[in-house]
């Protein structure tokens, strides 16, 4: 059995211990990083750990840490209630708020990641506040991001545009950003409906009252609301495809006023404020580290505020940080031992082009929802070369369908996009939104690689 397979064994074996065992999967990764790395791969501790994702540590650790502080000092409150304001109470528009702005974010030139750790933790905040499924909620602001993530000024698209032109394929700039603008765009519609998007609708539109109370209007005092924990259910005890989340009927709503000051800018919430923006400012502006901004920009705020700031540290999402780490380390020691690539030319040595282009798709969706999306789609799009000079597939569906497989599947909770939306998600039962977010992207993962290659690949586009 070649080392290649074995490794690739060994990663299912990890997936079944995790979930049928109350073990972290990350905790089982660095195990299974260990033993791959050094009785198969021959690596030695600092191969092991080349793949070990630093940055990404600290961008988890610095996003909740400093939303963390946000949260004990109520300027999450805040800005949920000025985004209820904002749609003039319709809270089932804020989701597509989000996903415009991740969207607009990215297409001007924020690095996925980064737009999404700035949108997450408020998103998934006022999802918590509202009852809203945080299912619904972090699909949303992912898609958002991914949907932007391709116009001709962004990141994506600036690095997939360059890959083409160096080897010299035909492109198209807008074909690309359309064509991943509109596959996020379908998906974000069939989650908003199947997350219970419509029930919001039906719900009608809320009001502040007195500066924190909330008053019905429409329909929202006659209809069951969730429970004020913002968590959803997978029916059973084990993943279901379904996304739909269920809830509880409650009591309805306080409509009795809360003090004023509940959401009035106290001086810490006005230097937290002031630090998102500075956050924003840093990653988008100044092209500063996510993660190292944010982290410091915490620090700062506990220093001078320690009595808010106390709890904070144990709120960073540690088991999340501990899953994400080593799973992308065990990643890193199949990138490391040659797996990636040898799965890669085994399908690009198939003589059937469009058989291989699906399965190409197939490996840029699987390898992505666990890695670098840039990373994946920078090997496999060389790897279409070959077949692509043969004249019998188009270059620009196929570049657009490997480009769209390759980044939509950043719902998966171990990718980073999807790491971040679940540390950032705020009283969930973290294990089963984790399950969900998996199930999610793995439905992502088995259906949107198919559709796309149908839609752009099969026609010929370019």
């Amino acid at each position: 059995m070649s080392p290649e397979l074995i490794s690739i064994l060994v990663l299912a074996v990890v997936f079944v211990i995790a979930t049928t065992r109350s073990i972290n999967m990350g905790a089982l990764a660095f195990a299974a990083a260990f033993a791959v790395g050094t009785l198969v791969a021959d690596l030695d501790a600092d191969g092991i750990f080349a793949g070990f994702p630093g940055d990404l540590f600290v961008v988890l650790v610095g996003v909740t840490y400093l939303f963390a502080i946000a949260r004990s000092n109520g300027t999450t409150d805040w800005l949920v209630h000025a985004s209820v304001r904002l749609v003039r109470g319709r809270v089932a528009l804020i989701p597509w708020v989000m996903f415009a702005l991740t969207g607009a974010l990215t297409a001007i030139g924020a690095v996925s990641p980064a737009a999404v750790a700035i949108v997450a933790p408020i998103a998934l905040s006022f999802a918590a506040r509202y009852g809203i499924s945080p299912l619904l909620m972090g699909a949303m602001v992912v898609h958002g991001a991914q949907g932007g993530g391709f116009s001709p000024i962004s990141i994506y698209g600036s690095i997939v545009n360059g890959i083409v032109e160096r080897e010299k394929l035909p492109g198209n700039e807008v074909t690309l950003f359309l064509a991943s603008l509109i596959v996020n765009l379908v998906i974000a519609a069939v989650v908003f409906v199947a997350c219970g998007g419509l029930r919001l609708w039906r719900q009608g539109s809320v009001t502040e009252v007195d500066g924190g109370a909330l008053e019905g209007r429409g329909e929202l005092r006659d209809q069951p609301q969730p429970t004020g924990t913002g968590t959803t259910t997978v029916p059973g005890t084990h993943p279901s495809p379904s996304l739909t989340p269920t809830t509880t009927a409650t009591a309805t709503r306080e409509t009795t006023p809360a003090p004023t000051s509940s959401i009035s800018l106290t001086p810490p919430r006005t230097a937290t404020l002031l630090s998102l923006v500075a956050l924003v400012v840093a990653v988008l502006v100044l092209d500063l580290d996510a993660g190292l901004t944010a982290i410091t920009l915490a620090v700062v705020l506990s220093a001078i505020w320690p009595d808010d700031s106390r709890k904070a540290v144990g709120e960073i999402a540690w088991p999340t940080v501990l899953l994400i780490c080593g799973v992308l380390t065990y990643v890193g020691v199949l990138d490391e031992m040659g797996t990636i690539t040898w799965a890669g030319e085994g399908v690009g040595g198939i003589g059937v082009p469009l058989l291989a282009a699906v399965l190409l798709c197939y490996i840029g969706a699987i390898v992505s929802a666990f890695a670098s999306s840039v990373g994946i789609m920078g090997a496999l799009i060389p790897l279409a070369v070959p077949f692509l000079a043969q004249g019998e597939i188009g270059a620009v569906g196929m570049v657009a369908a490997l480009a769209v497989s390759a980044t939509v599947v950043d719902v998966s909770p171990f990718s980073t996009n999807g790491a971040l939306v679940l540390a950032a998600a705020p009283d969930v039962d973290r294990e089963r939104f984790f399950r969900q977010l998996m199930v999610y992207g793995g439905i992502v993962v088995g259906v949107v690689p198919a559709v796309v290659w149908l839609v752009m690949v099969v026609p010929g586009w370019g």
